[in-house]
């Protein structure tokens, strides 16, 4: 599981880099907001550091000039803390956000920003939701300014589904998760 974050932090990292080329000299603004408090604290802590970490990686070989700054705020796992997180972390010049523990946070952040992004035109902010599962986010709430890293529950049982069906020594399953 670690892996898989540190690949899709990466590779959110890579694609803020390549539109931050054309602001060579200057620190783009990552928020990243998801729990460091309650029973998600030690997950959040882990992704904290780790987007922290390949923040340091990317600030030291980027041949650019552009540096990264991660913004590691406790949105609680609570969509109205993440509305308010998500107003501090623009205050504080953040234009890109990343989320991905809970879909109501992550609801709560495409609301927003479909609503800061129309009366802010040149001053978008964009959201890469690396764990966000909820097919609606993609769906009936999809929004323009919403990249997700990861499959929805809905693709991620198709795969389930597709693989075992052609497994005859299954004869039972059990999956316990949330129920989306």
């Amino acid at each position: 599981m670690k892996i898989r974050y540190q690949s899709l932090a990466a590779a959110a990292l890579a694609v803020m880099a390549t539109s931050a080329f054309a602001q060579k000299g200057e620190t783009v603004k990552i928020a990243w907001m998801d729990p460091l408090s309650g029973l998600m604290a030690a997950v959040g802590t882990n992704q904290l550091k780790t987007y922290q970490l390949l923040a340091e990686h990317f600030n030291k070989s980027n041949a650019s000039g552009v540096k990264f700054e991660i913004i590691g705020i406790d949105n609680k796992l609570s969509p109205q803390e993440t509305t308010a997180a998500l107003r501090s972390a623009m205050d504080q010049g953040a234009r890109y956000v990343t989320q991905g523990n809970g879909s109501g946070p992550a609801l709560a952040i495409i609301d927003a920003l479909e609503k800061h992004n129309a009366r802010n035109p040149g001053k978008e902010v964009v959201y890469f939701n690396y764990a966000a599962v909820d097919p609606d986010l993609t769906n009936g709430k999809c929004s323009y300014w919403h990249f997700r890293l990861d499959a929805d529950t809905s693709m991620k049982m198709e795969a389930l589904t597709t693989y075992m069906k052609d497994q005859q020594d299954i004869k039972k399953v059990y999956l316990i998760g949330q129920n989306y």
